[in-house]
């Protein structure tokens, strides 16, 4: 099997519009395997959390920060995520994991998820450098309008960090500014099939509308950090150790060992949230 290496204009795009999409990023089997198990996993429901939009719809989430030797860690540690995200980040030093989501939008009742930058929510635990963080977003069922896919403004990570403050129970961005990049740069909807990936900066202005469709809409969400990117207010060890690769193939071909996720993100203690 041969597996996707980022090409030199695929990271031109990145530069120039904060984000890239990959088209089958995964494979079926991969992405079927991913699915199934995040369906089946208990740990997953027993540490999800339920955030409430400015309706009361709620986005539910698990959170972890130590990739572990699970199907989920051989994902966000695998050869081809670490090494795009490598060449993306502006650091030639070792890439971290800070931690990885499995957002969960049932239909019906899956909320909005307000406008925001990731930075907006990390720059209170004082990263130093938005540059060297980014998201790497894996569709494990279709996302499109109908279900609440995500949305971007292109070119909205040259704005730097924007003003975030409560909205319902998330962390939104100052709407003056969001509506003033509306009106300078391109809404898109970042439709996505199966197994498709999206790249995202820490600082690209990006929310998604609730999922009112007949259809769940799950995703991974894997956030990378630089080793050389200091946190001076994360309690959390996760982003300053550099990750040990695996296999491309281990998604498929190896056996679980320990997860690994002991460290699961409680709502107490959401600082990776807000």
């Amino acid at each position: 099997m041969s597996f996707h290496v980022l090409t030199p204009e695929e990271t031109v795009l990145y530069e120039r519009d904060g984000f890239v999409v990959i088209k089958n990023f995964l494979s079926p089997a991969e992405t079927d395997k991913l699915y199934a198990a995040a369906l089946a996993d208990e740990a997953m429901r027993k540490n999800a959390l339920d955030l409430n939009d400015q309706t009361g719809k709620k986005t539910r989430l698990s959170l972890w920060f130590t990739p572990g030797d699970d199907i989920f860690g051989y994902l966000s540690r695998s050869r081809r995520v670490i090494d795009s995200v490598a060449r993306l980040m502006d650091s030639d030093a070792p890439v971290c994991h800070f931690h990885t989501k499995l957002m969960q939008k049932e239909p019906k009742v899956g909320g909005a998820w307000e406008w925001h930058q990731d930075y907006g929510y990390w720059y209170k635990d004082q990263f130093m450098f938005p540059d060297q963080m980014i998201s790497v977003m894996v569709a494990l069922t279709a996302a499109n309008k109908e279900n609440g896919c995500l949305q971007v403004i292109r070119g909205s990570h040259k704005m730097g960090r924007v003003n975030h403050g409560f909205a319902g129970e998330q962390v939104g961005a100052d709407m003056g500014m969001v509506e003033n990049a509306l009106k300078t740069m391109e809404l898109v909807y970042c439709e996505l099939g199966p197994g498709d990936a999206l790249f995202f900066h820490s600082n690209l202005l990006h929310r998604s509308e609730a999922n009112l469709s007949d259809r769940p809409r799950w995703s991974l969400i894997s956030c990378y950090n630089s080793a050389s990117n200091l946190a001076y207010n994360e309690h959390s060890t996760s982003w300053k150790v550099p990750i040990v690769p695996v296999p491309d193939e281990a998604i498929l071909e190896w056996e679980p060992g320990p997860d690994g996720r002991k460290d699961f993100l409680l709502k107490e203690n959401d600082s990776a949230l807000k």
